[in-house]
């Protein structure tokens, strides 16, 4: 299993409104792309603030295999998702920290 860990550092000015939506359009991905075995999301709830960096949301993708995580990376609708993931993050792309794990 891959499992896809994604933190962010969303601008200031980013409403809640806008991050719901970007969570409910990536659960929606279960339904579109073969292998995601689970999604979930959460708010960064470490007490090391010197070390999170302003990364304190993130969300993650449980993958049955690493050609179900390049299928995701390659689908049109997460590439569309992570135009507004990166448009809605401080410094755009900086914003964002990825990281895949093999559990």
């Amino acid at each position: 299993m891959i499992k896809h860990l994604v933190f962010l550092r969303y601008a200031s000015d980013t409403g809640q409104d806008v991050k719901d939506a970007i969570i409910r359009d990536l659960g929606a991905l279960q339904g579109e792309i073969d292998g995601i075995l689970a999604f979930g999301h959460g708010p960064n709830l470490s007490p090391e603030v010197p070390v999170v960096h302003g990364f304190l949301d993130m969300f993650w993708f449980d993958f049955k295999e690493i050609s179900a995580r390049d299928a995701y990376l390659e689908n049109e609708t997460h590439k569309a998702i992570g135009s507004r993931i990166n448009a809605a993050a401080e410094g755009g792309i900086a914003g964002v920290f990825v990281c895949d794990i093999q559990v």
